[in-house]
């Protein structure tokens, strides 16, 4: 087939096909960003926390209005209490837990001589087999044992457990080059750090806001227990179980003593769920906004070809006249059509990496992968022949008596 004599029509229809190819070049450069947008998000909410089954992990937090003569020997009470309910395999004293949107983070040296931290981490504290609790799979040195353990008052004293546990993840960028196990870290730097011996390396775990960028996966586990009156218990019940065993727990420690107050009471799958809400909520607000961009596009590609059909039903049945099949028809609309196209998705890819680049710069997004583009101009072009068909279709049942009516 000619492309000259198409491209001549065009012209003479510029403004129709001007106004297609704009459609499509938008509609490109957005969907092309918004499927990467999309991805991405769905990526970062199924990344794992690093705990073991999440569902049957929770946390629960209580605050005591009455301060205890012995925070220490409280603690220890309630860590009793809640090992008896049936059902709870595992129980730690623990400041924070993963995904749950609150807790400490501090930045760690490798010597207190640093003036820049070598890595910022999220400061977990334990004085239990927290390991066991969640999950999290040693892979190089050890656990914590009892003797490990130290109590802080932060109102006397401003230090840390003298023994840790870190991600693998934070694990390679204290010491690159080697094992960390066995090295000292400090949290702070000068005279007044605090020096942690490291003592083993777990897998994975996440910290408490789990962040999108590298911070999300460096954590410390330190081997201490502060003397509050609000205490955090990490809980593992036995599967199957663990919606009754939060009843359970939270009933037993309500009724230890007087003046208590749950303040939470949540699986970690639930934190998941809260973490990355607003992560899922864009994504799905970017998939309608992409699917309304397919639609309004197809609708337009539809109505244009829907009026050039008309316009040009004398002009189809002359050429049925002199021969034209309809397959000839058909296959000149389609043509038409891929040209059209084709000319919005190159300016579209131009336009998608442009505004890529406003993403990178305002948003500190990754750059738009190529594929993205691509699967993008494949869409297109497979939705403009399918819009454009019915119409084409219509034109090429267009009868050659319709040449010989008068206009």
């Amino acid at each position: 087939m000619e492309l000259r004599p198409i491209f001549s029509t065009l012209m003479r229809n510029k403004t129709g096909a001007i106004l297609i190819a704009l459609q499509v070049a938008l509609t490109l450069a957005i969907v092309s960003n918004a499927l990467f947008i999309i991805t991405q998000r769905l990526e970062i909410a199924s990344r794992p926390s690093g705990v073991d089954d999440e569902g049957q992990v929770f946390e629960i937090g209580i605050a005591t209005l009455n301060e205890p003569e012995d925070p220490v020997a409280h603690q220890e009470r309630d860590e009793a209490l809640i090992r008896a309910v049936p059902g709870v395999e595992a129980v730690a004293w623990s400041n924070q837990v993963p995904l749950g949107q609150s807790g400490w983070g501090m930045g760690l040296f490798n010597s207190r001589e640093q003036e820049q931290s070598t890595s910022w981490t999220g400061l977990y504290f334990t004085a239990g087999p927290l390991v066991d609790v969640l999950g999290l799979k040693i892979v190089e040195g050890r656990d914590f044992t009892p003797s490990d353990v130290e109590t802080v008052d932060f109102d006397k004293e401003r230090r840390f457990g003298g023994k840790a546990i870190v991600s693998a993840a934070l694990a390679k960028r204290l010491s690159p080059e080697g094992s960390v196990v066995g090295k000292t870290v400090y949290v702070g730097n000068g005279e007044d750090a605090s020096a942690m011996e490291v003592v083993g390396v777990v897998e994975r775990l996440q910290t408490p806001w789990a962040q999108t960028d590298d911070d999300g996966e460096m954590s410390t586990v330190s081997a201490m227990r502060t003397t509050e009156r609000f205490s955090r218990y990490a809980v593992r019940a036995a599967p199957g179980e663990a919606e009754r065993v939060q009843r359970d727990v939270e009933a037993a420690l309500l009724a230890s003593e007087p003046g208590r107050l749950v303040v939470r009471n949540r699986t970690i799958a639930e934190n998941r769920i809260n973490r990355y809400r607003s992560d899922k909520a864009m994504a799905g607000t970017l998939v309608t906004v992409t699917l309304l961009l397919l639609v309004v596009t197809a609708s337009g590609i539809v109505g244009m070809a829907s009026l050039w059909v008309n316009q040009r039903r004398k002009q189809i049945g002359v050429r049925r006249a002199l021969g034209a099949t309809r397959f000839d028809i058909l296959r000149y609309f389609l043509t038409e059509n891929l040209m059209i196209t084709g000319g919005g998705v190159l300016i579209g890819s131009i336009l998608a990496l442009a505004l890529n680049q406003v993403l990178v710069s305002q948003m500190e997004l990754p750059r738009l992968p190529l594929g993205y583009i691509g699967v993008g101009v494949m869409a297109l072009w497979l939705l403009g022949i399918l819009a454009v068909y019915g119409p084409a279709r219509r034109a090429s049942l267009v009868p050659p008596a319709v040449a010989t009516r008068a206009t």
